[in-house]
């Protein structure tokens, strides 16, 4: 049986995909999104502005931002 995939792809202020920091792969949409609900602000402070659902490698949903209001 394959699991299906959920993962953030993080990208910085030029939409460079960032390589650090690694988000963890998820087997529910719902985990990834609370993970990211849980951890954004981190993330932010590590130089990601954009986050973007990917399902199986494909783009799942629009990109959230990241930024601080």
């Amino acid at each position: 049986m394959i699991r299906p995939q959920w993962e953030w792809a993080l990208d910085d202020a030029e939409g460079r995909l960032l390589s650090e920091p690694v988000t963890p792969v998820f087997t529910a949409q719902y985990d990834a999104e609370q993970w990211l609900g849980e951890h954004w602000r981190e993330l932010a402070e590590a130089g990601a502005v954009q986050a973007t659902l990917l399902h199986d490698g494909t783009r799942a949903a629009p990109g959230v931002d990241l930024r601080v209001p």
